[in-house]
């Protein structure tokens, strides 16, 4: 069974500066791309960035792009979101999920990812 386990959230003002982690195991992390998705209070999860199972390829949400990358290291077991210029409509919880797929491609759905994390809140003042 894949456990997610997300850290690295917590308070900060617009225009700084955070990166999130997220732990894998339970099986063969090179075996799954990675996402990244956000839930604002009272909206939709959204997607927010994934990366591929072996990281060739990276897909960013459009209010991302520019100021969130997502580097992976597959030694570690373990996908990363590098958040700059954070603005207060960045806030959220941030869920990491992973997705089991033979693919080199990655999804924006949440329907195509099967494991997802507990959440990890990022509050952002203005």
């Amino acid at each position: 069974q894949v456990q997610l386990v997300e850290s690295g959230g917590g308070l900060l003002q617009a225009g700084g500066s955070l990166r999130l982690s997220c732990a894998f195991s339970g099986r063969a992390f090179s075996r799954y791309s990675m996402g990244w998705f956000r839930q604002a209070p009272g909206k939709e999860r959204d997607f927010v960035a994934a990366i591929s199972r072996a990281g060739g390829t990276r897909n960013y949400g459009d209010a991302v792009k520019g100021r969130f990358t997502l580097p992976r290291d597959n030694n570690k077991n373990t996908v990363f979101l590098q958040m700059n210029s954070l603005k207060s409509d960045d806030t959220g919880v941030y869920y990491c999920a992973a997705d089991r797929t033979i693919s080199s491609s990655t999804s924006t759905q949440l329907h195509d990812y099967e494991y997802w994390g507990q959440g990890t809140q990022v509050p952002v003042s203005s």
